[in-house]
């Protein structure tokens, strides 16, 4: 478990991953998400995680510029969205994004949703470009356990990360499970659940025993099941409160309370039933 926010885990092929991170879906492209980087950055997160769906990676790239701080030592994560997935429009996909980031590199690529017919032929690509030293990382996002059962048939190089939707009411257990054995680290998106569980009485209760936020408690929840969280925010003070959860411990019996508000809800779409095209 991390101790504090620039604190990094160990993925499966030996690349440290800082453990807590910003998350810039739906930052608008543009003066907004270069501020959100600048500021996140300016307080001592050293993870960013963009995507090509987003639109917003020139942005991203412009804030870690003008940061000021080494490109080395930030951790950039992208994603190859659903109509760039295929063998050679992933490589040309890969190509677009480092361009718009203007950082040379990724540290983290992952396949955005599991494209049923393409999301295998994606991964060659994405051995590719890791064997080729493009990216020192890949991984795949909202995967579930079958999805990664037949990604490794015949994959090479095995997923570092599965960056799924991950809060209280949805807690992943048999993904979890999967995923522990298999040395696949689990990181969460939408981790306050879009704001839907700040009102929840037994987080208000336990945030309230501790003198910390609902959304603090969930994110500290997040860190202490050894998962990589990366809530979005675009203002200074969010930015900041969001990663003050480094000086507090849930206690056992708050985790189980916590624990059993799993209600199996998504905010976001199920990989098995969404339109993947």
């Amino acid at each position: 478990m991390i101790t504090h926010l620039q604190d990094t885990i160990t993925l499966n092929n030996g690349v440290h991953m800082p453990g807590f991170g910003l998350g810039v879906y739906k930052v608008q492209n543009g003066e907004s998400v270069v501020n959100s980087v600048k500021t996140a950055l300016k307080h001592g997160y050293r993870s960013i995680d963009t995507a090509s769906f987003y639109d917003n990676e020139a942005g991203v790239g412009q804030g870690i510029k003008e940061s000021g701080i080494p490109r080395e030592e930030i951790f950039i994560t992208s994603k190859v969205w659903n109509d760039e997935q295929g063998y050679e429009s992933t490589l040309e996909a890969f190509d677009a994004s480092v361009k718009k980031l203007n950082t040379g590199y990724l540290d983290l690529y992952l396949i955005h949703w599991p494209v049923k017919g393409k999301y295998k032929d994606t991964w060659r690509a994405m051995e590719k470009l890791y064997e080729d030293g493009k990216v020192r990382a890949i991984g795949v996002s909202n995967f579930h356990v079958h999805h990664l059962e037949e990604l490794m048939k015949d994959s090479k190089v095995k997923p570092v990360i599965d960056q799924v939707e991950y809060h209280p009411h949805l807690t992943q257990l048999e993904l979890r499970e999967f995923c522990d054995k298999e040395n696949i680290q689990l990181e969460a998106w939408s981790p306050l659940k879009r704001g839907k569980l700040l009102d929840d009485p037994t987080l208000t209760g336990i945030a309230e025993e501790h003198g910390k936020s609902t959304a603090q408690v969930i994110l500290r929840w997040d860190i202490q099941n050894n998962v990589i969280t990366i809530p979005k925010s675009v203002t200074e003070k969010r930015i900041i409160t969001n990663a003050d959860i480094f000086d507090f411990t849930l206690t056992e019996k708050d985790m189980g309370k916590i624990n059993a508000l799993n209600i199996n809800s998504r905010v976001g779409t199920n990989p098995d039933s969404f339109d993947l095209k």
